[in-house]
């Protein structure tokens, strides 16, 4: 009999972490325009998320629209940003790179985030 455990969110210095990813209500053209305004105005790095380069795949406007938008959350949460990008956004404790490597590797459905 396997058993796998799961650990939602991870506890550092005293906090959960959190992560700024894409709405899956949030239709393509909506985070496209939202992920151009992160990726420019909003000072996001999305060099990694260009072709041949580490962050490319999965090659979603989802997947890509979630690293510009956490990107531009963590470097500027601080500040006072936030997780909105009208309304094409939330926060989720759970680490995206993890669920990925779950639904890949245990073919498990993805989580419902509310």
């Amino acid at each position: 009999m396997s058993v796998l455990i799961v650990i939602f969110g991870e506890f550092i210095e005293g906090q959960f972490e959190e992560w700024c990813i894409a709405d899956e209500q949030t239709p393509d053209d909506e985070l496209q325009r939202a992920m151009d305004w992160a990726c420019g105005k909003g000072g996001a790095d999305c060099s990694k998320i260009q072709m041949n380069q580490p962050c490319f795949m999965p090659n979603t406007i989802r997947d890509h629209a979630s690293y510009a938008f956490n990107d531009y959350y963590q470097k500027f949460k601080h500040k006072g940003a936030t997780c909105y990008f009208n309304a094409a956004a939330l926060i989720t404790d759970l680490d995206p790179s993890k669920i990925i490597f779950l639904l890949e590797n245990f073919k498990i459905s993805p989580p419902i985030l509310y």
